[in-house]
């Protein structure tokens, strides 16, 4: 992201990575960072499955990953490939074989885990799939699955022993002169993840895919990853996300635009600025907060809404949103219009008049960034 130097405290310095190729998205270098998930249909389910991609897609998900256990699913993929309008990751876990078919199937990444694809032959027989295909690769290191000599050799997994597997096979990689690689370390312990991520990112310049795996359901799971992602990412570390939750796909993808906005690292429609509200509120804060976001997800213009109850923050938060609505009396309030007061506005009428102010505004954004963009060519 561009450096602040009126607020330098807001500056994230990101690590310096490789940039490769997931199809058309690229990852890792000067790239905005990519947000994925999974589906979580059966593979051979084609339309389940194409289905759930496409939401996925129209939330805003950049790279979605689907599981590849069975020759059945190696099939559908290619169904699955040809109707997805992101870029598809094959998840292989225990047959190599499954990884071959899915580059032939036409997609643009597989997911391979250390710790249970195989012997280096058949890693070698990955790598030529991958690269008569075109097709990049993710080494998944994962805590619960580490190869049995680093389980023997530490005793437990450990942050250690995870880098010491991805690393083991960045060699294999490379001395197969494959370079289109991303590289994670997921365990669903926030600080083996953490500490884990930390070492690796000092032990390579590859793209590195960050998350914590198996973090929960929606809300436990939202919690934990945003402790986990929202520190690395702090720090500088990490070029693609993925938040594990037993949950709907599109959730997972809602929730990793939330930590990338929450950190000024990927700006995707509305961020609402809204208070928990008091008695002091003027109008049901909660309850509009939650009808606003329903009626604004079409929005995908970068843009700053606040909706705050009473003139105690209102005013302020107002200052440095694109449009804001804070509570007053009498049954109405104050509509502010990129930082200064505009009007009042009924608190019956707020929620269609904010609706119809915030595409206005975006419509405003986006002409403008159309002709930025016509001027420069």
């Amino acid at each position: 992201m561009p450096l602040n130097h009126i607020r330098p405290w807001r500056n994230i310095y990101r690590r310096t990575s490789r940039q490769i190729m997931v199809g058309s998205v690229p990852v890792g270098g000067d790239a905005p960072i990519t947000v994925q998930t999974m589906t979580n249909t059966l593979t051979t389910d084609v339309a389940a499955t194409v289905a759930q991609v496409q939401a996925a897609a129209e939330a805003g998900a950049d790279i979605v990953r689907v599981s590849v256990p069975d020759e059945g699913s190696s099939k559908a993929l290619k169904e699955i490939v040809a109707e997805s309008p992101v870029p598809i990751v094959a998840d292989i876990h225990f047959h190599y074989k499954r990884g071959i078919e899915a580059a032939e199937a036409g997609a643009a990444c597989l997911r391979i885990n250390p710790g249970n694809i195989g012997s280096e032959d058949r890693v070698k027989e990955v790598i030529k799939a991958a690269r008569d295909h075109n097709c990049s690769i993710r080494i998944g290191v994962n805590a619960g699955s580490l190869e049995k000599h680093l389980l023997e050799k530490y005793g437990e997994p450990t942050p250690d022993a995870m880098v010491e597997s991805g690393l083991d096979h960045i060699k294999i990689l490379q001395d197969n002169d494959f370079h289109e690689f991303k590289i994670s370390c997921k365990a669903s312990d926030v600080f083996m993840a953490a500490a884990a991520y930390q070492r690796l990112a000092e032990a390579t310049d590859a793209p590195i895919h960050l998350g914590i795996t198996e973090a929960g359901g929606l809300t436990s799971g939202t919690i934990k990853s945003a402790i986990g992602l929202g520190n690395l990412l702090w720090m500088g570390i990490g070029d693609t996300i993925r938040v594990s939750l037993s949950a709907d796909p599109v959730e997972e993808v809602k929730v990793g635009y939330e930590i990338l906005k929450s950190l000024g690292l990927r700006h995707r429609g509305v961020n609402i600025i809204s208070c928990p509200s008091c008695a002091r509120q003027g109008f049901d804060v909660i309850k509009t907060v939650e009808v606003l976001e329903e009626r604004l997800a079409h929005i995908k213009t970068p843009m700053s809404l606040s909706i705050i109850g009473c003139v105690v923050n209102g005013p302020g938060e107002a200052l440095m949103t694109d449009v804001g609505f804070t509570g007053g009396g009498a049954g109405h309030g104050m509509v502010y219009l990129a930082g200064k007061q505009s009007h009042r506005m009924d608190n019956d009428q707020m929620v269609e008049h904010i609706v119809e102010e915030v595409e206005k505004k975006a419509a405003e954004i986006d002409a403008a960034s159309a002709a930025e963009a016509q001027a420069a060519e």
